[in-house]
């Protein structure tokens, strides 16, 4: 009789005669799990079914990571867009591991397809409160039964060696228990923002994380966006002269009041915090320093069941000590809109589409003599949700602090605080003074 053998499983010889040294027991243990692995009939939350999910996880590579492109021939001339270097991405076993947290729409429309153009990171592990779900999405994207957890199973994620991110993707008011029981079991956390429904809770987070020794980031993907940190660059290198005002805007309808995002105990509030953000967070990024006064305005149309617990718009400025103000809105209940124009003293730059997932269009004028000199700024689009990942992994890769970590969702709840109490009083208020939020490092450009 010929010898049998499986892909990736010992050599097996079936001839009566032949004598092996392995046991029975191991014999047993080694062809079950072959057969478990490949089976599609079972589905089970967070247990392996041969009782270790570890089993089939190598360990990583302690050897150095090979990540510089490969250089091919020059073709171009220097007279056409140049492209950028190779993609590099790491061989599977080295990439990091990451469990997503929540199967809505951000996480099956955006993240999930986004972890599998990565080329640091990978998609190991699930977590969802509907089981029917969660098992049609391990099919889809090859995850192992095994690999899947309830929220009830969720805190044996600390066995998974697989894991090593959690990535929480749940309605805002969830987000302070799931990063504390993430950064017990042990995992680093990246949380979509906004970081929690208040500036408490973030700090409560924080500790949490920090307690652990484990990373923890805030989806800001904006501040990773090539055409974002362009505008940046361009404005904190005074290409136009200094700023002095700007602009921001983003807005959507809303069509479901019974959406999460419509109810005040997941989502902490409405149009501000869920888009708003965007405006505030960006231009704190865009200019690089902190507001020190906060005015605004609020409010919601009347019997709308939108708009019953949560707020419909918002319009603030923000005074900065540069002399900058920025002035900023957002809506629940219009045509989409999302952009910002930073006005500078010999010029402006302008950004349409500037908070989307795609998009964005970078432009600038000033003036030449008597010429207005117009220009589209073009940069290769990247995956956002890709990008925002594979920073940080390698973060974690290279054991450094993430250029959004906790202290930067917080410091935005503080401005938002402000921003509903300005709203409520109807007067200005001031912030504290030589605010300095703890900044990370900042991205390795293409």
């Amino acid at each position: 009789m010929e010898p049998i053998t499986r892909p990736n499983e010992p050599f097996i010889n079936t001839d009566a005669n032949f004598k092996s040294n392995i046991s029975r027991k191991d014999f047993l243990s080694k062809t079950t799990r072959f057969v478990t692995i490949g089976s599609v009939g079972s589905f089970v939350f967070g247990n392996s079914i041969t009782g270790d999910a570890n089993a089939q996880t190598p360990p990583k590579s302690p050897a150095p990571i090979d990540d510089k492109p490969i250089v091919l021939e020059q073709w171009k001339s220097d007279v056409d867009q140049q492209s950028g270097p190779v993609p590099t991405p790491l061989p599977p076993d080295r990439r990091i591991g990451y469990a997503v947290v929540g199967l809505g729409h951000l996480s099956l429309e955006e993240i999930i397809p986004a972890l599998f153009s990565c080329k640091k990171s990978k998609l190991v592990a699930l977590v969802s409160g509907t089981p029917e779900k969660m098992k049609k999405v391990a099919a889809q994207y090859g995850i192992k039964s095994q690999n899947c957890y309830s929220y009830q199973t969720y805190d044996q994620l600390k066995n998974n060696k697989e894991v090593d991110v959690i990535y929480i993707v749940l309605p805002n008011g969830m987000h302070k228990e799931y990063v504390i029981r993430g950064a017990k079991a042990g995992k680093h956390i990246l949380c979509e923002k906004p970081m929690a429904n208040t500036s408490e809770e973030c700090r409560g987070m924080i500790d949490a994380c920090k307690k652990a020794a484990v990373k923890l980031m805030v989806a800001y993907r904006i501040q990773y966006q090539p055409h974002n940190r362009k505008l940046r660059e361009m404005v904190q290198k005074r290409e136009f002269g200094a700023p002095k005002f700007i602009e921001a805007s983003n807005c959507q309808s809303s069509a479901n009041p019974d959406h999460w995002r419509h109810k005040i105990k997941l989502a902490g509030g409405g149009a501000l915090p869920d888009i708003g953000l965007y405006c505030l967070n960006t231009t704190r990024f865009v200019l690089g320093e902190e507001p020190a006064e906060v005015f605004a305005y609020q409010y919601s149309t009347p019997g709308n069941p939108l708009f019953t617990e949560v707020e419909e718009m918002v319009s603030w400025q923000m005074r900065f000590p540069s002399g900058v103000v920025a002035n900023c809105s957002t809506h629940y209940n219009v045509h989409e809109s999302r952009h910002y124009r930073v006005l500078c003293e010999r010029g402006w730059l302008n950004m349409d589409k500037a908070y989307a997932y795609k998009g964005q269009q970078l432009t600038g004028a000033k003036a030449d003599g008597k010429l207005e000199l117009q220009q589209n700024i073009g940069l290769a689009e990247k995956n956002q949700f890709a990008t925002e990942m594979d920073y940080f992994s390698d973060c974690i890769i290279s054991n450094k602090m993430p250029l959004t970590p906790g202290e930067e969702g917080l410091q935005d709840h503080i401005l938002m605080e402000a921003i509903y109490q300005s709203a409520k009083e109807g007067k200005p208020v001031k912030l504290q003074d030589g605010v300095i939020v703890a900044k990370g490092t900042e991205p390795e450009e293409d």
